[in-house]
């Protein structure tokens, strides 16, 4: 099936390697299209929750696919999150078409979009570390919690009901700290005179122009993979909010070659690239001189 063709597609808070993310599903979206450029702004792997015992094939099918489609093209940029903090340390890094950033600024058709994950915002993870640490654990809790309620609720035929969002939204402080995150988020991009501010961090996928006195934004956030299923795409000059139960997209499957290739190979395959290309420019050009010196085969009778 034909994919499509974008020019950004923004994912974040993928959290793998914890039970509340969706691989699958993810896998299925990346299949689907085709960007110019994907950014993965932030918690991606959750690092905070790392563990050899719950690390499923099929997380490890979308670390896979990222790198095969960096490989293939498409420039990736890896934005730091704070469950993925410990990548900060190698930022700015490039490996290939891969580029791990705590920051990016995107020009966009004659306009700028300051991307970054959002956590710096966050009191309680600058603060106190091992309190938003705790949280997240008794969220992934609750999402396997939420897993086996959905379960028995399929089984007499009843629709899914999400926990953790009715928490959310009846939680006045949750409800302020969504509000005060993307007050701050915009007003400092209108004072930086950029015209997209793009987060990630509190899983809640918008879209929404801002003013104020100064000037205004457009302020996007693009959700998660753990609830929402969302992402932000960028094509004909304006963005939009994916949502993949919306969508009625026929399933797609891994490629072939992607389940057959190794994660050595897929990482060679992008670190050395260039240095393949180069090496049969030069060959090339070795062959059209010998060429013309008359020292090839077929010149000498051989």
């Amino acid at each position: 099936m034909k994919k499509r063709k974008i020019e950004v597609a923004v994912i974040s808070d993928v959290h793998l390697g914890t039970y509340g993310c969706h691989a699958d599903e993810l896998i299925a979206y990346l299949n689907s299209i085709q960007p110019k450029k994907l950014v993965l702004n932030g918690d991606i792997i959750d690092i905070w929750q790392f563990s050899k015992r719950y690390f499923p094939a099929s997380h490890l099918k979308v670390l896979k696919k990222l790198i095969g489609m960096a490989s293939k093209g498409t420039e990736v940029f890896y934005i730091t999150g704070n469950h993925d903090e410990m990548l900060r340390k190698f930022a700015p890094t490039s490996m290939g078409n891969v580029k791990i950033l705590n920051k990016l600024v995107l020009n966009l058709d004659g306009k700028k979009a300051w991307i970054f994950h959002g956590d710096v915002f966050d009191i309680s993870i600058q603060k106190a570390k091992w309190i938003a640490r705790l949280g997240s654990y008794g969220y992934d809790f609750l999402i396997l919690l939420n897993s086996l309620v959905n379960w028995c609720l399929k089984k007499l035929g009843r629709e899914k009901y999400s926990l953790s969002k009715r928490i959310k939204n009846s939680v006045k402080t949750a409800v302020k700290y969504i509000n005060d995150f993307e007050r701050v988020a915009t007003e400092l991009a209108i004072e930086n005179h950029y015209d997209y501010v793009v987060c990630g961090h509190i899983h809640q996928p918008k879209k929404e122009v801002v003013e104020n006195k100064h000037g205004k934004t457009t302020y996007l956030n693009s959700g998660d993979w753990v609830e929402n299923l969302t992402a932000l795409e960028y094509s004909f000059k304006r963005w939009k909010v994916y949502r993949y139960n919306h969508d009625k997209l026929s399933p797609f499957f891994v490629d072939e070659d992607l389940k057959e290739m190794d994660m050595n190979e897929l990482i060679a395959s992008i670190t050395n690239q260039s240095d393949i290309e180069d090496m049969e420019v030069h060959e090339e050009q070795e062959e059209k001189s010998l060429d013309k010196q008359g020292f090839t085969e077929n010149s000498d009778g051989m």
